[in-house]
């Protein structure tokens, strides 16, 4: 039988690890002082103390194998939401922590932090400084938020003081940074074929978008704000860049500075969602003869014509968060990051 190494304070486990978040969260982790274990599906990179366990979200065993000695879990594993994948999702958000949770009891992990979602609580209409005491989505409008929402039940449920698991989730919204695989690359690729043009509605809505680093700050900060004597076990928290900025406005601070031009003509908000519900309706009858998945979704035009930022103000006041990069500075940093997508590269 395998000698069971005792958890220690100082070695933790990024599930999901080799993803965009994942990946800056272990650079942060190493430069506190950690020695991380990182669990995904594939590896990306290598790190001088970072030990790479590949394997399946829902193998047990696999993820025992890289809990052994770990007191902390990081669980920043999920799909892009863009994939719109029902059966992936299910599988990753729910089944896949369902593992996670039991692995890290069986392993003797004493903290869980989840990287949850804002749009848990987001039905396609306007949120304005919107707190955790929010009802979840009721009728949530993609297969992504439908499953955060019963992943982040799951691990707020699972917090036990008596058993010795504590955890905590933390919903970022509209992450972006250097690295980014999913915002830049496909913002560039739209604007190259020449669908960058709209702005959908009157662009006076407002909406958070994160850098980065201040969403690692938040999950490292909550990690060590968690103990039995704290206000944060089994809650979730918003952190954002807590500078609200109009949807538009950030997207062509962006492409303007890529030199791409920026979106100048309107369209009625109504009309697009609209056709946009009407194209994903006709998506969902033709799936069984033909594999057809439209550019604009329901959720990505809410996403771009209504008011969604949220308040920090818990975050504030139980774990002294603070935005660590204003978001001119991250704006500045991504696009310096990117300069094989600049127009003409």
């Amino acid at each position: 039988m395998a000698t069971r190494i005792r958890p220690s304070s100082k070695r933790c486990a990024v599930i999901g690890g080799s993803g965009f978040l994942g990946r800056h969260l272990v650079e942060k982790l190493l430069d506190k002082g950690y020695t991380v274990s990182v669990f995904d599906i594939r590896q990306s990179y290598e790190l001088p103390g970072v030990t790479f366990h590949q394997g399946d979200l829902c193998d047990k065993q696999a993820l025992l194998t890289a809990l052994q000695g770990v007191s902390l879990v990081f669980h920043c594993a999920s799909p892009a939401p863009a994939s719109d994948d029902k059966a992936l999702f299910q599988r990753v958000n729910i089944q896949g922590t369902q593992a996670v949770l039991q692995a890290c009891t069986e392993a003797g992990v004493q903290k869980v932090v989840l990287t949850s979602s804002a749009s848990v609580v987001f039905e396609g209409t306007d949120i304005k400084d919107g707190r955790e005491d929010l009802p979840y989505a009721k009728k949530p409008i993609d297969y992504y938020t439908q499953t955060k929402i019963e992943q982040e039940k799951l691990v707020l449920k699972a917090c036990d003081k008596e058993k010795g698991l504590l955890t905590v989730a933390i919903r970022p919204h509209g992450i972006f940074g250097p690295r980014d695989p999913q915002l830049v690359p496909i913002l560039v690729d739209t604007a190259r074929r020449g669908k960058m043009k709209f702005i959908i509605g009157d662009g006076s809505n407002l909406v958070d978008f994160t850098f980065v680093d201040n969403v690692v700050h938040g999950h490292i900060l909550a990690a060590e704000s968690l103990r039995p004597e704290s206000p944060i076990c089994g809650k979730a928290y918003h952190i954002t860049n807590d500078e609200p900025v109009r949807f538009w406005d950030f997207m062509s601070d962006i492409l303007v500075g890529l030199g791409y031009a920026a979106p100048r003509y309107h369209l009625p908000y109504t009309l697009v969602y609209g056709l946009a519900l009407l194209l994903w309706l006709l998506s969902l009858l033709l799936s069984p003869l033909v594999a057809f998945k439209p550019t604009f979704t329901p959720m990505r035009v809410a996403l771009a014509g209504t008011h969604h930022f949220y308040s920090c103000s818990r975050a504030k006041q139980d774990m002294g968060y603070k935005p660590v990069v204003s978001l001119k500075d991250g704006i500045r940093r991504t696009v310096e990051s990117y300069p094989h997508l600049r127009h003409g590269a």
